[in-house]
């Protein structure tokens, strides 16, 4: 005959069960944490091969503008008979030719110009000591400034020794920066010679639909990407012929030189580029003359206005024309994340966005009042009326 069991009993046990049945864990909470941990070890192994290979992904980057760049005038060459591999070539070896031409102009002025103090530092001090004696009231006896240059365990001659291991650490630097120019034309002459085999890879992979989406974004910013540095390339000419005149009827050393500094500096830096590229040949000149410094920097603001009001909205007309403050904006985002090389890519990076983007999406007439009114300005065309979209009320059905 069996016992009955206490009810309380019965009672205890379930409400232990349930209260172990409580306290487990649910399932999603270990999915969670294995998620966590796993984004977390990718995010570490990401962050690394970053580090690791931040320098091939900035060769790369720098090697697909300048394949976008050239890949007009191969496409032009290449309509005309030459073979994609020669004229990419051609392009990119007078690209390598010019630069060399203004690096060796440029260095070979700035060493003649330290060789020059160097030989006459005693009349170069004399007379700027005297210049500041005339101009600011001053009693500065340029005798003790010479023995102050002369000493050598003066201040001056302890840094002129002291920029020996500077100098080697800047030849090194050079030849890492020729090893990088060289892996640069490398890339971007097989991006340029096989850019049609490149894209038909790309292409087989997607929808037809999709393809001729990703075509026209490519051929458009091959487009803005060529005609914006074309545009910047044909305003530095006439900026380095305009102030080679200047130089040569100034008497300004090594004026072709110093031109082609002015030249292309001014219109590969926004805004601040001609106000720095002109204060070289100012410190030329003012060694040898203060007036002829003073007409140089006169020549050159008057040329900005010029260039700004005259040439570039003429020049830029066809290409794409970028707003100061985006221009200036987008330089010193590109500096901050990339360095020098951020600064320059920049410009062209933001024209490519900037078509892209004024092609994406409907576009309506903007109505006309006082607050929309902008100016024409010499030589600019009158823009087209823009389409309306279907869903405008006003759109003609």
């Amino acid at each position: 005959m069996s016992v009955p069991s206490d009810p309380t009993e019965h009672d205890a046990l379930d409400d232990s069960d349930a209260h172990e049945g409580s306290e487990r864990m649910p399932r999603w909470v270990w999915r969670a944490v294995a998620v966590f941990w796993s984004g977390a070890l990718v995010a570490l192994v990401a962050r690394e091969l970053f580090g690791k290979l931040s320098d091939l992904l900035v060769i790369l980057l720098v090697s697909l503008f300048l394949s976008l760049a050239v890949e007009p005038g191969v496409n032009r060459l290449a309509r005309r008979g030459w073979r994609r591999g020669s004229a990419t070539g051609l392009i990119l070896v007078s690209v390598v030719t010019i630069l060399l031409i203004f690096v060796v102009a440029i260095g070979t002025l700035v060493a003649g110009q330290i060789a020059d103090l160097l030989r006459n530092s005693d009349t170069y001090v004399t007379r700027t000591v005297d210049f500041l004696n005339d101009t600011f009231d001053t009693n500065i006896d340029p005798a003790d400034v010479i023995a102050e240059i002369q000493d050598e365990d003066g201040r001056i001659q302890q840094f002129i020794t002291d920029q020996g291991d500077e100098a080697v650490r800047v030849s090194l630097s050079a030849l890492g920066v020729v090893f990088e120019a060289l892996t640069v034309m490398l890339f971007a002459f097989y991006l340029v010679a096989d850019g049609p085999r490149l894209r038909r890879v790309i292409c087989s992979r997607l929808r037809p639909a999709r393809q001729r989406r990703v075509l026209e974004a490519w051929e458009l910013a091959i487009e803005k990407t060529g005609g914006y540095l074309y545009s910047r390339a044909l305003l530095a000419g006439l900026s380095a012929v305009f102030h080679w005149v200047v130089f040569q009827a100034v008497g300004t050393q090594a004026p072709l030189a110093l031109a082609l500094w002015v030249g292309l500096i001014s219109q590969f830096l926004p805004v601040v580029g001609t106000y720095l590229a002109g204060l070289l040949p100012v410190l030329v000149t003012l060694i040898d003359s203060p007036l002829k410094a003073m007409v140089i920097a006169i020549a050159i603001v008057v040329y900005q206005q010029v260039e700004n009001y005259v040439f570039a909205p003429r020049i830029t007309a066809r290409t794409m024309e970028l707003h100061p403050a985006l221009a200036f904006g987008s330089a010193i985002a590109g500096g901050a994340v990339l360095g020098a090389v951020g600064a320059i890519l920049a410009l062209p990076a933001v024209a490519m966005m900037q078509a892209l983007m004024s092609n994406a999406g409907p576009r309506y007439e903007v109505v006309d009042t006082h607050l929309t009114e902008v100016p024409r300005r010499r030589g600019e065309r009158r823009r087209a009326p823009m389409r309306r979209h279907p869903s405008d009320p006003e759109h003609p059905r």
